[in-house]
């Protein structure tokens, strides 16, 4: 564990030769660590610093020599940042081309760069000679004042569409990072980023939920706001949670969008439409010219019988459609493409898909423990209990309170309940329509400790007894109804 800076000049080469390489596509090296930037949710500059600290040019040299020795051909450099420091940046670049000049391009380089790099000819004119074949931005938003809300003043130097054509231009590749759930994203938010990705042909979209990580700017805010889910994940953006409760939309309003969202951008037709968008601007990289090995024929022929042909008439119309008859070079680059969106498809059924339909049959298995526990409210008809489940969508289950008189059902109400939003990610709605004044402050017991939840319940009580409630709007979903009295 580092506890300190550590000096990267006196970093070893690292061990490779450990590893059991045939396992791995790439392998990473690391130039630099530190960010000048200062990205509110970022924990980068937290753990390593505002100012790169970097391994010395010849370190470089000797980490490739091996990876020579080991026949590996892609590196993938892992700095946060690696046009940190630009004027380093390019000393590094002109290393690399002569290396690669001298040494027949044998590397096939890749790494993590802020857009800015889009803005520096130089710069870019190094990456293309030094033979990088794509790059990880993190893009973020398209939205100028979400970026603008969490200081990413990096990527509103520019039209960001404009910044990604002009990396493409260089025959560069680009990987995108984005995130929704910033203060400044409503529900229409999902749309544009829909409508950006599609259009920048980024088939890598590595799209994660805003999350709050310890010691970062945004954590420290959001605590001080109360707008923090202390339970949840705090590392992983990838799930379909986060400790975030957003500003402009409900909790649920974004889970549900942030999982259409990938749902419409990994159907056939949208991957397909990357692809066109992305080979419009992207032209051939300079370096050595790739020949057809028998790795890659090998790697084509199990696209065409693993991926191709068990996705029917759908996957080879849209296949064919984003074949480059014209542009011959591009075609392992459309195979690429079609292999990482069928993957990332895959992941989603398996993880998003079958997440939601396993917290709803959890949520059903719960349904049955609460009408048994309160079957005899529901007899008298002083309780309704139903669940209300959408396809790919968190369930809600909806309680109806009809004058409940026993002040006990309220103890145990809050217990069934809050295991219900613990293990699971579905919505609670209570609807209050009549209430006996002793049992307030039961109610109200019962409230505070499903605050935690706020977001997730949507409250429906009488305008007749709300005065006796304590709800508090900013944390639970609350609407003032008429309930009719039996």
């Amino acid at each position: 564990m580092e506890t300190g800076e550590a000096n990267l000049a006196d970093s070893p080469v690292p061990r490779f030769d450990l590893l059991d390489l045939q396992k791995y596509r790439s392998v990473s090296m690391q130039f630099s660590r530190g960010c000048p930037f200062r990205c509110e949710f970022c924990d980068i500059i937290v753990m390593f610093g505002r100012k790169p600290r970097t391994k010395s040019l010849e370190q470089v040299g000797r980490e490739l020599d091996l990876l020579r020795q080991l026949d590996i051909h892609n590196p993938f450099f892992v700095d946060d940042n690696l046009i940190g420091n630009k004027p380093l940046a390019k000393e590094l670049m002109k290393f690399l081309r002569d290396y690669q000049k001298k040494h027949q391009y044998y590397f096939n380089f890749g790494t993590e760069a802020s857009i800015n790099m889009a803005q520096d000819k130089e710069l870019l004119e190094l990456f293309r000679e030094a033979n990088f074949k794509w790059v990880f931005v993190g893009i973020e938003s398209p939205d100028e004042e979400s970026l603008k809300e969490t200081k990413k003043f990096q990527n509103t130097r520019e039209d960001i569409l404009t910044s990604i054509r002009k990396i493409y231009s260089y025959g560069i590749d680009i990987y995108g990072g984005f995130i929704v759930g910033f203060d400044n994203d409503t529900t229409k938010t999902f749309d544009k980023q829909y409508e950006f990705i599609t259009h920048s042909g980024i088939q890598t979209a590595m799209i994660g939920l805003l999350m709050a990580l310890p010691k970062t700017p945004l954590y420290e805010r959001l605590e001080q706001e109360g707008r923090l889910f202390t339970d949840e994940n705090q590392s992983d953006n990838t799930k379909l949670s986060t400790n975030v409760i957003p500003k402009q939309m409900t909790y649920e309003e974004l889970i549900k969008g942030y999982h259409r969202l990938y749902e419409r951008l990994l159907q056939h037709g949208n991957i397909a439409e990357r692809i066109k968008n992305k080979i419009r601007y992207l032209t051939n990289p300079s370096g050595q010219e790739e020949s057809i090995s028998n790795e890659r024929m090998d790697t084509v022929r199990r696209f065409i019988l693993q991926g191709l042909l068990p996705g029917g008439f759908s996957r080879i119309f849209h296949f064919l459609r984003t074949f480059p008859f014209s542009k011959p070079r591009l075609i392992p680059l459309v195979i690429q493409d079609w292999i990482i969106g069928l993957s990332m498809r895959d992941y989603f059924e398996r993880h998003f898909v079958l997440e939601f339909e396993k917290a709803n049959q959890l949520t059903h298995n719960y349904l049955g423990i609460i009408e048994k526990a309160f079957e005899r409210h529901i007899q008298h008809g002083r309780l309704e209990i139903s669940l209300n489940q959408v396809k790919h969508a968190a369930a809600n289950l909806s309680l109806t309170l009809k004058g409940i008189s026993d002040h006990k059902f309220f103890k145990r109400a809050a217990r069934h309940l809050e295991k219900i939003l613990e293990d699971t990610s579905s919505s609670i709605t209570l609807h209050i329509g009549e209430l006996h004044e002793t049992h307030v402050r039961h109610l109200n017991r019962l409230l505070k400790r499903l605050s935690q939840y706020g977001d997730r319940i949507h409250i429906s009580i009488n305008e007749k007894v709300r005065h006796l409630v304590e709800i508090d709007s900013s944390v639970f979903n609350l609407v003032l109804v008429e309930v009719p009295h039996n």
